[in-house]
């Protein structure tokens, strides 16, 4: 059955005014893995603008102006009142603040009335207990309960400083502070216009199921403008819900939490793939969720080991990796160099071996240091020879398997090692047309060689990088070049091989690209920005002629350092 099938089971939706939203029909949570409140007073402005504008200046009632659409909220909801909001919080809780600051300057029959839409009172023939409708993440849930969903204590917030608050109370804060200020310039007619206007004619979509897992797949279907969930967000609550005492769960919470923020929640989602990978160690076929549960959930045993034993450790693998930032207090250069390289690798397939080997291996920096020297040797390979994405995988799920064993890597029948078919293969895409491969690999095989020309501790910070051809691609046809390369076979055979590339820290000047040899170095490669800081472009200054014969001779060297280097 297919994803929309399921989710047109599962789902149910009707359209709701805010005052039957704020009702006794929901009770409103936010689950620990939401993202906290984000809305910032931009947010806030915009919605009030929108409203205020829509309902516009006239006189006539609230109930017989047009509605206006807020957007659609999904909760995980059963037949009792309480909804957990998998999408729709930061809008909730905002329209909770906008009617909160509307109560501090209404009457007061009306600021009642906003009160019982905010506020459920007990009602012991039902055995309830009276509480607000909409309760926060925990770390919020006080300050909200305080400030902003407590009668008469709005104005309280100009007193609390907002160096002395988390980024969602602060954000909480001077949204309330805004509305206050803002809606203290509307007559006292038009406030209440507006009160009503809110809660009578400003509609939200309701989409309710009973899991988590149809909440996310209706999530991703509706893509609803809400700060995304993903399924992170989904692995967190499953994995934070299975510790069940209070003080655990709030301390590995944190846990979860601060790796996510310290990672960015981009690299943490990537992250949660590559250990899949580690732990599956073939491509994915089902969803990212669903395998992570079957193959590193499941043998984990329990959540507590999965964050120690597994999320903490990659993490701390993963970001080394990510930043370069190996240390040692021996040398650890050797391991960062080959970590920026392996970092341009078009692909990231390399990630989770890497992963393993450096988590096995933290404190043994000679021995990090040749793992990385082979492990970049096979991804370049990979890429030059253009191995497609099962072939990669396989590849590394083989030296997952063989990191695990504790295998001799240096072994020549090691899958870290290249066989002398793929380093003949390597050596011809080097030899040919590279500049016919891909942007990204042409430009690493030139950086890459550079960086030997130049010595290894040579680094690349320019914004633009561009790559030339010193033989053009289409000379005219009395230029000099036609001289040199008198036939378009000789020129074919040449033009776009690694002996005629060179690299520019500007971007390309078009006009310039037929110029004749010497006018190209004066006034290209060497022009008023200075000489170019490439070793690779100001080995072409130190040329008198661009012929077949120097061609030949520049092809050989160049590709030799390479052949060298990755040991082809």
């Amino acid at each position: 059955m297919s994803v929309q099938a399921r989710v047109a089971v599962e789902i149910k939706g009707e359209q709701r005014p805010v005052g039957k939203i704020f009702s006794s029909e929901f009770m409103f949570s936010v689950p620990p893995y939401q993202r906290p409140y984000a809305w910032t007073t931009e947010h806030a402005g915009v919605l009030l603008d929108d409203l205020l504008g829509f309902m516009g200046d006239g006189d006539e009632p609230a109930a017989a102006l047009n509605p206006y659409f807020l957007g659609s909220i999904v909760l995980i909801k059963g037949a009792d009142a309480n909804a957990q909001i998998v999408d729709g919080q930061q809008r909730l809780i905002t329209l909770t603040i906008l009617l909160s600051a509307l109560r501090s300057l209404v009457p007061p029959q009306i600021a009642a009335n906003i009160t019982s839409i905010l506020y459920e009172p007990d009602n012991p023939l039902l055995g309830l207990p009276a509480r607000f409708r909409l309760e926060p993440k925990p770390q919020d849930a006080a300050f909200f309960r305080d400030y902003i969903q407590r009668e008469g204590r709005i104005a309280d917030l100009r007193a609390v400083g907002a160096a002395t608050l988390s980024d969602s109370k602060r954000n909480m804060r001077d949204n309330a502070l805004l509305y206050v200020d803002r809606l203290r310039l509307l007559a006292a007619d038009r406030l209440i216009r507006l009160a009503q206007f809110v809660v009578q004619r400003c509609l939200l979509i309701v989409v309710t199921t009973p899991d988590l897992d149809s909440a996310y797949r209706i999530f991703s279907v509706l893509n609803d403008r809400g700060l995304d969930l993903s399924f992170a967000d989904i692995l967190k609550a499953e994995v934070i819900g299975q510790i069940q005492e209070d003080g655990a769960q709030r301390q590995y919470t944190a846990k979860w939490e601060d790796t996510e923020e310290e990672l960015g929640r981009r690299d943490f989602e990537a992250l949660l793939s590559h250990i899949r990978m580690l732990y599956r160690k073939q491509k994915q076929h089902e969803t990212v969720l669903e395998e992570f549960r079957k193959y590193v959930i499941a043998p984990a045993g329990s959540s507590q080991h999965l964050i120690d034993t597994v999320l903490l450790p990659y993490a701390a693998a993963y970001a080394t990796i990510s930043d370069e930032s190996y240390q040692h207090t021996n040398n650890a250069e050797p391991v960062n160099t080959h970590l920026r390289w392996l970092n341009r690798i078009p692909d990231a397939d390399w990630l989770p071996p890497a992963m393993l080997y450096l988590a096995n291996n933290r404190n043994d920096p000679a021995r990090l240091a040749r793992f990385f020297t082979d492990l970049e040797r096979l991804a370049a390979s990979l890429m030059l020879r253009r191995a497609g994405i099962n072939k990669r995988i396989e590849r590394y799920a083989g030296l997952i398997e063989a990191i695990e064993r504790g295998d001799n890597l240096g072994a020549a029948s090691s899958p870290l090692q290249l066989t002398a078919e793929e380093r003949r293969e390597t050596l011809h895409a080097l030899d040919g047309d590279l500049y016919l491969q891909s942007a990204r690999i042409r430009q690493y095989v030139l950086l890459r060689l550079d960086s030997l020309l130049a010595g290894e501790g040579a680094t690349y910070s320019y914004p633009n990088v561009s790559i030339e051809h010193v033989l053009p691609q289409n000379p005219k046809g009395d230029s000099l070049w036609v001289r040199w390369f008198p036939t378009p076979q000789l020129r074919e055979k040449w033009v776009h091989r690694l002996a005629n590339l060179v690299l520019l820290s500007r971007r390309k000047n078009a006009r310039a690209a037929n110029y004749d040899f010497d006018q190209k170095k004066r006034t290209y490669f060497a022009g008023a920005d200075g000489v170019s800081p490439f070793a690779i472009t100001t080995q072409v200054l130190q040329e008198q002629k661009w012929t077949p014969q120097a061609l030949e001779q520049r092809q050989q060297e160049l590709v030799g350092k390479l052949k060298q280097l990755w040991r082809l």
